[in-house]
């Protein structure tokens, strides 16, 4: 685990309880992909990832599973029937999401796909 500053680890309840979860299911299923997202939520806010509709759209194939270890924003529009998963989305983002695929968080992922296969992490 790398060291950080006390003062830049994330101070949001449920982000830690998300990323100490992580970390567990990491061990658990011996799957590097939860490590990786913790480690990407770990990070400051103004670090962290920030991923517009329009990006998502642009290098994502038909019926992929993408995970965004940050927030999606709503700029852009979806062609393409995904299943979206982040920390955060912006309302309008969420909607836009949920006309043509499927918008979930992490938690809710983790959950469904606890090996996390087929999943693809874009920032």
């Amino acid at each position: 685990m790398a060291k950080t500053n006390p003062r830049t680890r994330p101070s949001n309840k449920y982000l830690v309880e998300l990323i100490k979860s992580l970390r567990k299911l990491s061990i658990e299923k011996k799957v590097k992909i939860w490590k990786v997202v913790a480690y990407e939520l770990e990070k400051p806010t103004r670090i962290r990832r920030v991923v517009n509709l329009e990006r998502i759209n642009r290098v994502c194939n038909n019926n992929e599973t993408i995970l965004v270890p940050g927030k999606v924003l709503a700029s852009g529009d979806l062609d393409k029937k995904l299943t979206v998963v982040a920390w955060a989305f912006s309302q309008s983002a969420l909607d836009k999401i949920n006309e043509k695929g499927k918008a979930l968080h992490i938690h809710q992922l983790m959950e469904e796909n606890p090996t996390g296969s087929g999943v693809r992490i874009i920032g």
